[in-house]
């Protein structure tokens, strides 16, 4: 068993959760490396890359397998949550999104960095879900994570001015329902580069499009946005905060 990781860390429970489960059935499934012989040199040993993990996943060592999982599970599981907008299914996701790449290391070209590998299982997961809910009219979940992050962030405008802290709430409630309107490969690349963080060139990579072909998506799913959001008498040049 894991243990928990300390305060500094802010790694929510659910987080841990979904690591420590999965680093645990890796580990069952992975053949038990050799004791490191002791080491003669006092200096300290570089951090190693991604891809110096996968090379040592690949000959047997689950912990390596697991810093590569320690290092990008957050991420995973908040791009599946937004995708998703469900945290229970975010943590299936997130877990078999790993274990699928463990179970594929050996096809691992390494053209693309291990994360952009990761995030492709993840999104192509996250879409087989969402696709399977409209094929068999399963209903989601009402407790939207999205909205819980958003009225639990000590933002500066959640000091005691109610009538701030609704709009506010209000304006990301709708900001969310836009984003959910958005057609799949609009509203997939947004939250990669716009929520996530992903520049143009990482995001091509994950999706396999031309890096004109995302800047085009992210143009017209701003301009969508922009007009859902006045259309429900926002004015998206002013922060709503």
């Amino acid at each position: 068993m894991c243990a928990p990781p300390s305060s500094h860390e802010r790694v929510s429970p659910l987080e841990w959760r979904v690591e420590s489960d999965l680093l645990e059935a890796l580990a069952r499934r992975a053949p038990r490396p050799s004791a490191p012989s002791p080491a003669s040199d006092p200096r300290p040993m570089p951090k190693p890359t991604d891809r110096d993990l996968v090379d040592g996943a690949r000959q047997g060592d689950a912990r390596a397998f697991g810093e590569l999982v320690r290092r990008h599970q957050p991420r995973i599981f908040r791009l599946a949550a937004h995708m998703l907008r469900d945290n229970a299914e975010a943590e299936d996701v997130t877990q078999e999104t790993f274990v699928r790449a463990y179970q594929a290391l050996a096809r691992f070209d390494g053209r693309s960095e291990p994360y952009t590998w990761f995030y492709r299982i993840a999104v192509n997961l996250s879409l087989n879900r969402i696709r399977s809910r409209r094929s068999s009219r399963v209903s989601q979940s009402s407790d939207d994570p999205r909205m819980a992050a958003v009225l639990a962030d000590k933002h500066p405008a959640a000091s005691g001015d109610p009538a701030s802290d609704a709009t506010r709430a209000q304006f990301y409630r709708s900001l969310c329902e836009g984003i959910d309107k958005l057609s799949e490969s609009l509203r997939t690349t947004l939250i990669l580069v716009c929520i996530d963080g992903r520049s143009h060139e990482e995001a091509a990579a994950i999706l396999g499009a031309p890096e004109g072909t995302i800047a085009w998506r992210v143009h017209e799913a701003r301009r969508k946005l922009t007009e859902f959001l006045a259309l429900r008498g926002f004015d998206t040049e002013e922060d709503p905060s």
